[in-house]
């Protein structure tokens, strides 16, 4: 049994969640979303670290969404240009976007907590 926890973030939208992800594209890592489903609601989220939080070597985090409806695309895509920003779930890449792909998990994770 796990005992310690990633701590659950919640944002406010799906949009703030593609905005986090995509600064973190930027800085060249690896990043994905996962997604389960917990109580009939759905959860998608971002594990992240806050590091060298006072004593400890880092912080586990799941930013987070909350939503009642699953989103319909295997990638969640950004585009922010002149026209302003743009969010979408999508099945495929697009050229010019920052596409994050969604992956599907079959239970939450024991070291993950969301409200």
């Amino acid at each position: 049994m796990v005992e310690e926890k990633a701590l659950g973030v919640k944002l406010v939208s799906i949009a703030d969640l593609a905005r986090l992800a995509s600064s973190m594209v930027s800085m060249g890592g690896s990043v994905y979303i996962v997604h389960f489903v917990q109580a009939g609601k759905h959860y998608y989220g971002l594990l992240a670290t806050f590091r060298d939080y006072y004593k400890y070597y880092g912080v586990p985090l799941l930013y987070y969404v909350e939503t009642q409806e699953p989103l319909r695309g295997k990638y969640l895509a950004i585009k922010v240009d002149e026209s302003g920003e743009k969010v979408e779930s999508i099945d495929s890449v697009r050229a010019g976007w920052i596409c994050i792909p969604v992956v599907n998990l079959e239970r939450k994770p024991d070291f993950v907590e969301v409200a």
